[in-house]
This record gives structure tokens, sequence and C-alpha cells, in this order.
């Protein structure tokens, strides 16, 4: 455990007690004690080391759901190592039976671990069960592929489905087109589309999945020899497809197309949707436009089409980039005032703006309100407070933030780590170094694989402050890492 987070009890987390031996899986909730929260679970788990004694300890409660197990493995989404060992204890438990939904969990994070050997054996498992694999299961496994650089092993996942008891449709088709275009491989997909598309039945959202995977490129020329295609075989175009070539120009920079593009919509008679309008005030804002979003806002109100919680995120998004924060917030009271519910994008959106006017303390205010609107903050939230403190000088600010993400609700990503490990260099003392040298080996204890360079600088700067055993312990697992597979390497 680091050293910031000595001040954290060290007492063991007393065991969760037995109830009396339910009569079958699902326990009655009369019979059994209260669900301890995910957030005490996932600490438990953190904070035990002994593999026998952590089983005793989750095989002792005997009223897991799915629900419950959900929540932990999210939480522990980013400690790939402990989440799987949750799974795998659970998987032997005498009253608890996973779901299919957990299932896709853990083959999930065993992609990201690229762990692939472990990853079919838990398809298997799945199949024994008769919990799936579905359509689902292959399309986290061909983004993991695709994410890692396998694309043509993604291809083949999609074409062996059958074989694991799992026939492709026209919905499996879709989806796996959608992660190919979502992966900015929009070629790769329009190549399959074209070569299947007769044997599934091709329809409008295949079409419009390969246009959008062409606007994610911004080759919207493209996009529209796509939607062209698709009208002359017959398919009517929806307003998802006419959103979908609306928000590709915008994101283009082509603005006087999407503009023009927007006008025609309303000619043309288009019912635009709450969706165009929310485009239309994010992109003519982004551009500094800032009273022609507004404006485009307010006519949304006099059509008739009220504002979701999306439009007011973009509004205040363009008034934090382009106008000022304040000015951001008045809108984010005006949102509250009419009865709408903020979400995480939200608070993400006016914390981030807070950061960027210099004032890292009313952010994490609004971090606080979050809580109040039943809203946690999630790792973009931490990720951007800790990396605003950071560049401000604010270390000690930083790792505050820091300590209060690992308590068990949000564990910190690969980016966390760089961020906090550059940050010890800044003032170069020793105590620092050390400190980034126990997050680097906590970072690799947790899945993550640090740059040849990450590891370098960290054994310079320990070397050079006096922490020699320190330094010998990363050396040597830098060793350890270099002999892994290159697929393992970041």
């Amino acid at each position: 455990m680091l050293s910031l987070r000595e001040n954290i009890s060290k007492t063991a987390v007393p065991f969760i007690k037995a109830p009396p031996k339910p009569p079958s899986l699902h326990h009655s909730a009369t019979a059994s004690p209260p669900s301890p929260d995910p957030t005490t679970i996932t600490r438990l788990i953190l904070r035990t080391d002994n593999p026998e004694a952590l089983t005793r300890n989750l095989h002792s409660f005997a009223n897991w759901t799915p629900q419950l197990v959900h929540a932990v493995l999210k939480r522990l989404w980013n400690h790939g190592p402990k989440a799987l060992q949750f799974f795998n204890i659970l998987d032997t438990h005498p009253y608890y039976a996973h779901s299919a939904t957990a299932f896709d969990h853990a083959i999930d994070i065993t992609a990201r671990l690229r762990d692939y050997k472990a990853l079919w054996a838990l398809v298997v498992r799945m199949r024994s069960q008769k919990l799936g694999p579905s359509p689902k299961t292959f399309a986290i496994i061909a983004e993991r592929y695709v994410s890692s650089g396998k694309a043509d092993k993604a291809v083949k996942v999609f074409l062996s489905m059958h074989e694991h008891g799992c026939p492709q449709n026209l919905n499996s088709f879709n989806a796996f087109l959608d992660v190919l275009c979502k992966s900015k491989r929009a070629e790769m997909a329009y190549k399959i589309f074209k070569i299947f598309r007769g044997r599934f039945r091709a329809d409008t959202i295949s079409y419009n999945i390969i246009a959008n995977g062409f606007c994610l490129k911004k080759q919207t020329p493209k996009a529209l020899e796509i939607l062209k295609e698709m009208v002359e075989r017959g398919l009517v175009p929806t307003l998802t497809t006419y959103n979908i070539m609306l928000k590709g120009f915008f994101r283009a920079g082509q603005i006087k197309e999407a503009w023009g593009f927007f006008l025609q919509m309303k000619r043309r008679k288009v019912e635009i949707d709450v969706v165009t309008y929310t485009t239309v005030v994010h992109g003519v804002g982004v551009i500094g436009e800032v009273e022609k979003a507004r404006k485009v806002f307010g006519e949304m109100i006099g059509a008739g089409v009220l504002p979701s919680v999306a439009t007011y995120n973009a509004l205040i998004q363009v008034l934090c980039k382009k106008d000022n924060v304040e000015n951001a917030i008045i809108v984010f009271e005006e949102m509250l005032r009419k009865g709408y519910t903020p979400n995480v994008t939200t608070y993400n959106v006016v914390i981030r703006g807070l950061c960027h006017a210099g004032n890292t303390d009313r952010a994490i205010e609004y971090m606080d309100k979050m809580n109040d609107d039943n809203c946690e903050p999630i790792l973009q939230t931490y990720n951007v407070v800790i990396r605003y403190c950071c560049d401000d000088g604010e270390i000690e600010k930083a790792l505050e933030v820091f300590e209060r993400m690992t308590s068990g609700s949000c564990l910190p990503n690969l980016d966390t780590y760089n961020i906090l490990i550059s940050a010890m260099f800044v003032r170069k003392r020793s105590d620092d170094l050390l400190f980034a040298g126990k997050l680097l080996i906590e970072m690799v204890d947790r899945g993550f694989l640090p740059r040849k360079f990450t590891f370098n600088r960290v054994l310079n700067g320990l070397l050079l402050t006096g922490n020699q055993s320190l330094a010998k312990e990363i050396l040597s697992l830098q060793s350890r890492c270099g002999r892994l597979p290159r697929h393992f390497r970041l």
C-alpha cells in the first residue's frame, strides 16, 4: 500500500457473517442480512492479500445478486487481476451462480489484459453453463481485438461465432460493423459490408453505421456516397441518417455545409428532433458563435422541441469553452430550476470549465455536489481535477483527490498513474520520487504496463535521490515485464 494512504485505517475489514444456510440460490430478503454496499466489498477485496482469507470472506456471504456482482466488477474495472480474482472466487460459491452479464464483464477484463487463452476458456465455461455466449459477448471480444491492433483477428471472431453456438444474424452483423467503424476502420467495415450485405439483408441501420464510420474519419463525401447507395437500393433515410450527416459536417469543420444541410432539413419538412438541435447548438458554439448557439437553443423551444439534458450539456460546454464558466453555471442553475437532473457529463463539463478557469477548489465542491444528485464522480472527473491540480503546481491537492479516488468507488487508470508520476518529477524531492516508484509498482500490479520511458525515468530519479532498494525492485519488475509477449507492451 502506498505511503500516501497510510492514514487509511489498517484495521482488517471484519468478516461478513454468513446467514443461516439458505435453502436455494435466491435467499429471501427477510432471512438474510442486508447486502453490504459495493464500495465496502471493493475495499475488502483490495485490502485482502491472502487468497484463502478473501475466499472465506466472500463465501461467508450468501446474499449475492447479479446486480451486486455487476457493481463490484465495475468498481474493480481498473484493477484487472483483482476483478478476475473476485469473479473466480464467486464462481465456486455454494449459493450463487454467475449471470451472463458477469461472464461478459470477466471476458472484457481478460481481453483488456490481453490474456486471450483465459478469454476463450471463459467463453467455454459460459457455454457449458448455458449462459451464452451471446452476440454481445462477441462484440466485446471483437472490440478488444480491434483496440489492440488485431482487426483481422476480430473479423475471424465474427465469422466463427456459429462455431460457439451463436449464429450470426443482422443484429450481430451490424454490431460488428459498428465496432470497426467506431475504431476508425470504416474502409475495412465497408469491404466486409459489401461481401455480406446480401447474406444478412443489410438495412438502413447497416448503412447508417457505415456512413457514421466515414463521418468519424471526417470523410463526408464518402459518407454521402454510402447514403446515395442506400437510397438506390430502395432503403429510406431516417432522421438518424440526417443527424449522422449533420454531425459529420460539423466534425469535419465544414460549418457552411452543416448549416446549409440543417436549413435543407427544415425546407424538406424533416421532423427535426432534439438530437438535431443539440448537434447544431454544439456545432456552431464550439467554433465561437456563442450567440448563434443560444439562438438555436431558443428556436428549438419555440418549435415545441424540449431540450434534453444532452442539449443543456452542449450549451454549457460551449459557454465553458468559448464564453466563460460563470455564464455556463447560470445555465446549469437554470437547468436545475426547470426540473432537469444533471448527469455525469453535465458535472464533468462544469468541473473542467472551473479547472480551466483556475478554480480547482470550486471544481472539487462540484464533485461533492454530484453525490447530492446520486451521480458519483467517474474516472474522467477525477483525472481532469488531478491533471489541472498538477499543472497548477498544487501537488498536495492532487494527491488528496487521488486518495479520495482510491477509496473503492473509482480506481485509477493508466492516465491517472502517468499524470501523477510525471508530477512527482516537478519538485524532484526524494519523497516524491519514492512515491513515483510505488505508483509504478502499483500500476503494474493492477494490470497496466508502463512505457519503457516511464520505467527509465523513475529508475533514474530513484538512483539520483539515493533510493537504491526501490530502484532494484523496479529494475526487477521491468525485467519481468520485458519477458512478456510483445502484445503485452503498451
